[in-house]
């Protein structure tokens, strides 16, 4: 989305974001790179999707969009829904990042009949959609990062309070079922001393995973939400993320594009981005593996470097922002030009 955003503004395209917070979010804030429109986060509460619907109808009169990409199935339901209460209804586009196994069915029907136009972000999300039944294959739309300026690993390492010798891995997910941060601190156990774990993020199971990091035998730093990943990844040796499941997350392909060697589960979407080399993958749900390619890495350098430049290289050839834009503006004026088609018929 910020990627979207910022390369967005020179094209000229005008951005609004309709969120619930967080540090994406202040990104663009601090940067003034769009509008922010307040949305309650959850909507399973008893009137959250009323409350929901209220305001992204409020951020439609106020910015009155062209077009609307929706990120997810709810976020869809709830747009579509409010786009239905305004006089000038904009289309819909649905980025869809995945869900769990359970949950493709109903995604593929919604998704199947709510928006105008669908994306997927890594190929294997658009398989399991089709799969599950859902009517046209969506189209693949990778996410795509920019180069990080980074600090120098000793004054980040220094910011952050870190020793200057000590190796140290990052995970920034947030703090949920899916990310498995369980599996990760499992895994952390069997790295040994000398070894940093550096958790960003923030969610329901903050207090949870805060109880168990401090049972780990390795040092776990939880930070909480944290706008500052760039540093944080240039004080880390390596990135990891014990995911169940994962569309593309956008934290692998910084790391990568950082040249930080990842560790991830062997899921979708994390094995599309990892299969040309940068890391390692595991089997999820399986601490000793996590843990023993964690050992590899970080005790090896010389190891480490190369997986850097082969993750640099993944990073150059196959998530290009400038790519992913002109895709996006592919779809986006397919969308506008049909409801213009539309339109022109239910006049005539």
């Amino acid at each position: 989305m910020v990627e979207m955003v910022r390369r967005g503004r020179e094209r000229g395209w005008e951005s609004g974001i309709a969120s619930a917070g967080g540090s994406r979010e202040e990104e663009l804030v601090g940067a003034s790179l769009a509008q922010v429109h307040r949305v309650p986060l959850s909507r399973r509460r008893p009137g959250g999707l009323i409350a929901a619907v209220a305001a992204t109808r409020r951020a439609l009169v106020v910015h009155e969009p062209d077009v609307v990409v929706a990120h997810n199935v709810s976020a869809t339901a709830t747009t579509v829904a409010a786009t239905r209460t305004v006089r000038r209804r904009p289309p819909v586009v649905t980025v869809f990042h995945g869900v769990a196994e359970a949950d493709y069915r109903l995604s593929a029907r919604l998704l199947s009949r709510l928006p105008d136009a669908a994306v997927a972000v890594s190929a294997a999300v658009a398989d399991r959609l089709v799969a599950a039944g859902m009517r046209q294959r969506p189209r693949v739309i990778r996410n795509a990062v920019s180069t990080p300026v980074l600090p120098s690993r000793d004054d980040a390492r220094r910011a952050l309070g870190l020793p200057a010798d000590a190796r140290v891995a990052l995970c920034a997910a947030r703090l949920v079922p899916q990310k498995r941060h369980d599996v990760l601190l499992d895994a952390w156990d069997r790295v040994g001393a000398g070894a940093i774990l550096l958790l960003a993020g923030s969610g329901p199971l903050q207090d949870q995973v805060t109880r168990r990091a401090a049972r780990v035998g390795g040092t776990v730093r939880v930070l909480g939400a944290r706008s500052d990943v760039p540093l944080l990844l240039a004080a880390a040796d390596v990135a990891v993320l014990a995911s169940d499941w994962e569309g593309l997350p956008v934290f692998v392909l910084e790391a990568m594009a950082a040249g930080r060697p990842v560790v991830a589960t062997d899921v979708d979407g994390l094995r599309e981005v990892l299969g040309g080399g940068g890391g390692r993958l595991v089997p999820p749900r399986d601490p000793a593996a996590l843990g023993r390619a964690l050992v590899e890495l970080l005790d090896d350098p010389v190891l480490r470097d190369v997986e850097s430049a082969s993750a640099r290289d993944v990073i150059e050839r196959h998530y290009a922002p400038e790519v992913m834009m002109d895709q996006y503006a592919s779809v986006l004026d397919e969308v506008l030009v049909e409801r213009k088609n539309l339109a022109g018929v239910s006049s005539s």
